[in-house]
């Protein structure tokens, strides 16, 4: 029994009310509202209320993974590559040797194209250092938003000091922010049927005509392009523009039309794996690169058999040999490719009549 002290001073006393995140307290909330929340505070978890009642084991709660230095990686490599000095040898030995098959062709022409900042300049200047022993920026890159390239420009790959490999590279604008800029579908398509003289700038406000300076009204078969090599940038590739997908297709169909074979290089492997940052060899043990060969892939509507990664030199001012090995792979994969043209539009002999 309680005194009329005490039961005076439980009167006056306000009841708790019963919270319904109290799990811990096994109590049945009643009718009133809960408490509002604060960002101070902190109802208990689900977690904590079944630690209450269950004994502690490991929890099959999906979790998301933490942030990771390198990327996961496969156990064995998806495509097998040596990285040895030999192999180096080896494939600039064949690179250095290809000649076209086509007698009156003394190299092939392959057009590099591929949206700004993808790394065409840079790779063209990285297969030279290759050749030159040491990194050289032959092909001018820029760091700017728009395209540094002007102008249709075409390198001879020195395999010597003096000496042309058999294989011609050519440069011209990127495109732009899902839509071609500087240059026209018909200004590409002019370049790879010959029309275009070295040098010439392109120019929205004047397209090309058969008016143009320097307009090779019946090209040769030299003067053509032999392969095109589309570049994707790996690092913007997630987050490139949905019309860009529409633009590489339209160009792949009106190229494919010419009888132009296409390949396509993967390029700033690096800022996509830090694994193969560290050591370009991982480069096909990586998982994040493996998935971004599948995206380029999409979004060209070409085969990942096309496509190989590469891994230009930027800020480097020493060659490294792993890295020579994917230039020089890439550069033996767009041969093989150009040599394919040269085969399908070998001159047919004249049958002699007995």
């Amino acid at each position: 029994m309680y005194t009329p002290q005490v039961r005076e001073k439980m009167a006056d006393k306000p009841k708790e009310k019963p919270s319904l995140f109290n799990f811990g307290a096994f109590a049945t909330p009643n009718t009133c509202e809960p408490p509002a929340f604060t960002l101070n505070a902190k109802p208990a978890t689900v977690s904590s209320f079944l630690s209450d009642i269950i004994p502690e084991k490991k929890s099959n709660a999906l979790k998301l993974p933490a942030v990771r230095a390198v990327q996961p990686t496969f156990g064995l490599p998806w495509r097998n590559m040596e990285w040895t000095e030999e192999h180096k040898k080896n494939l600039m030995k064949t690179v250095s040797s290809y000649r076209p098959s086509c007698e009156m062709i003394t190299g092939a022409q392959v057009l590099v194209l591929g949206p700004v900042g993808s790394g065409k300049s840079s790779f063209i200047s990285s297969v030279q250092s290759v050749f030159h022993g040491r990194v050289v920026n032959r092909a001018m890159v820029g760091s700017i938003s728009t395209s540094f390239t002007k102008k249709l420009q075409t390198f001879n790959i020195q395999v010597k000091k003096g000496e042309d490999s058999g294989l011609v590279m050519c440069d011209i604008n990127g495109f732009g922010d899902g839509d071609i800029t500087g240059l026209t579908l018909h200004d590409i398509v002019s370049v790879i049927k010959g029309h275009i003289p070295n040098g010439h700038k392109f120019s929205l406000e004047q397209p090309v005509t058969s008016e143009t300076v320097g307009y090779v009204k019946t090209p040769s078969l030299a003067e053509k392009i032999h392969c095109v090599v589309f570049m994707v940038d790996a690092s913007k590739i997630a987050t490139y523009p949905k019309s860009l997908s529409a633009t590489f297709r339209m160009l792949r169909e009106q190229i494919s039309n010419l009888g132009v074979h296409q390949v396509a290089l993967l390029t700033h492997i690096d800022q996509i794996c830090a694994a193969t940052a560290a050591d370009v060899s991982q480069v096909y043990t990586s998982s994040a690169i493996r998935d971004a060969m599948n995206k380029a892939g999409a979004l060209l509507g070409m085969s990942t058999s096309y496509i190989v990664p590469v891994k230009n030199y930027s800020s480097e001012l020493d060659l490294d040999l792993k890295k020579d090995i994917l230039l020089l792979s890439a550069v033996d994969h767009i041969l093989q490719y150009a040599e394919l043209f040269f085969q399908d539009n070998k001159p047919k002999k004249k049958q002699m009549i007995l």
